[in-house]
């Protein structure tokens, strides 16, 4: 782990953690962690403890599913559950506009308007947990009890 200069993303990061009542457990790493594996690679800790921040596109709102690196989303599954249309990938300008961040760092927090926002449930199985922290370099650890009340996240099965 190296200190650097913490980008406006990471920063925005920080910030919501603290309001949220939540420890700064922000990492910076010399490596980018921009996938589940290579996270979980450099924090020596499974996979499935890694919370993909993933952005959907909803008839043109965002929505984010927080969900195990271990775990593909089913989004028919999800439309199903929610009652909505089809749920489609977004794209990468998508993704930037609606969170400030950069595909591949995409935090669960930190972004510039709240988001509706799901949380797998299988990652209660964890203790601890690891988002990206809104940019490539940078993770952060916490619980799940805390990662659901500071997004006001829904639980849900999404796989």
């Amino acid at each position: 782990m190296r200190s650097v200069e913490v980008a406006a993303p990471v920063a925005n990061v920080k910030s919501a953690l603290t309001a949220g009542g939540v420890q700064d457990t922000v990492r910076v790493f010399d490596t980018k962690v921009p996938t589940a594996a290579a996270a979980a690679e450099a924090l020596g800790c499974d996979v499935a403890a890694i919370t993909n921040s993933l952005i959907f596109d909803v008839d043109g709102a965002p929505l984010l599913i927080l969900a195990s690196g271990a775990a593909k989303v089913d989004t028919a599954l999800v439309a199903a559950q929610l009652g909505t249309g089809k749920i489609r990938r977004a794209t990468a300008t998508f993704v930037l506009h609606h969170t400030g961040q950069e595909v591949g760092g995409v935090a669960p927090i930190g972004h510039p308007e709240k988001i509706r926002t799901l949380l797998d449930n299988s990652l209660r199985a964890h203790k601890l947990l690891w988002a990206g922290a809104g940019d490539h370099n940078s993770m952060f650890s916490i619980t799940y009890e805390d990662l659901q009340r500071i997004t006001d996240a829904e639980e849900l099965t999404v796989r």
